[in-house]
């Protein structure tokens, strides 16, 4: 039986469609696109004529919404702005309240031992130096990120703590709050020897002395004031603590209030909080001292909303200093 002719079956198509090529398109670019990038810390130049010849850092957390709250962070001496970036628990609250950070960072050609020249006049006073460097990288920040300008605060350790509160002095309408850790009062030297004398055995003023210091560098400035805190660890040989009792003295008196505390009150880590409230009854200076604690900014390293930070050196685990110093500008709770 003869086989039946074989019949050829034409072959399928497969029209390419203009939807079927946009479609293999988006989904090639998707496969070739970078990811998104989280926000990182990030150098930042041109911001000023920089006079004190300083680098500039800053961190913005993602969504952080206009009219975001800024925090300027000066680190201590031998440390850079990645290091207290990384230790100092910062960045929790900041990417938990939308907080623009601003690090300044110091130079071995500035300082041998990168610490902020926060005894010489030339960088402390207003207009000049460093001090103008750190000032315009506030204003840059501002400008650019569009922080809000009435919330703008800053905290600095040792080195950094002391040049936070010749910021506060030098440019007091510039910043709603301060938090000196580890530091000194603004004028307690005018150049390398004195600075070690301030720094061990410290110096011994008045409070209308110390006051004097402040008002000094803005003659005819009447207000308003930042509101300052001051942490300090009891055990501190390197910044001795008596410092802390002679920045509580300058800002109290420059704020006009009692040597007496208004309220005391305990947190943890051995932390005796003194509170002097103005007529308001708001806190305008606050003194946290550390029991036992050496020099360093205390931090308490967990997942708590009172913790944040790494421990190593000069960052003690003891308490979140940045969660209090947050909390009581209004950032954060």
């Amino acid at each position: 039986m003869p086989s039946p002719p074989s019949v050829r079956l034409p072959r399928p198509t497969r029209p390419r469609t203009l939807l079927t090529l946009l479609i293999a398109l988006l989904g090639a670019a998707t496969l070739l696109a970078p990811p998104a990038k989280a926000a990182a810390l990030t150098e930042v130049t041109g911001f000023g004529s920089n006079p004190g010849a300083l680098r500039m850092f800053a961190y913005v957390p993602d969504g952080a919404p206009s009219g975001a709250p800024l925090v300027a962070l000066l680190h201590g001496c031998t440390q850079d702005a990645a290091l207290y970036h990384a230790n100092s628990g910062w960045q929790k609250y900041a990417d938990a309240a939308g907080i623009v950070l601003v690090y300044a960072q110091q130079s071995t050609a500035n300082n041998a031992n990168r610490c902020f020249n926060w005894f010489q006049p030339g960088d402390t006073a207003p207009g000049a130096g460093e001090a103008l460097s750190i000032r315009q990288m506030i204003g840059h920040a501002q400008a650019a990120y569009g922080a809000d300008p009435a919330r703008t605060y800053i905290s600095g350790l040792s080195a950094g703590g002391a040049m936070t509160s010749e910021l506060l002095s030098a440019y007091p309408g510039t910043f709603s709050g301060g938090s000196i850790v580890a530091g000194l009062p603004t004028g307690c030297a005018t150049d390398l020897l004195t600075a070690l004398t301030c720094q061990s055995p410290g110096r011994d003023r008045t409070p209308a002395q110390w006051g004097d210091a402040v008002r000094d560098k803005n003659p005819g400035y009447t207000g308003p004031w930042p509101r300052v805190s001051v942490w300090h660890g009891s055990a501190d040989t390197t910044v001795v603590p008596s410092n802390a009792r002679e920045s509580r003295d300058q800002w109290t008196d420059v704020w006009g209030l009692p040597p007496d505390p208004t309220s005391t009150r305990e947190l943890p880590g051995g932390t005796t909080v003194e509170e002097y409230a103005d007529a308001s009854g708001a806190a305008a200076v606050t003194t946290y001292l550390i029991a036992g604690m050496g020099h360093g900014t205390p931090v308490d390293p967990g997942p708590a909303e009172d913790q944040c930070g790494t421990a190593g050196a000069h960052f003690p685990d003891t308490i979140c200093s940045t969660h209090y110093t947050a909390l009581s500008w209004g950032l954060t709770g």
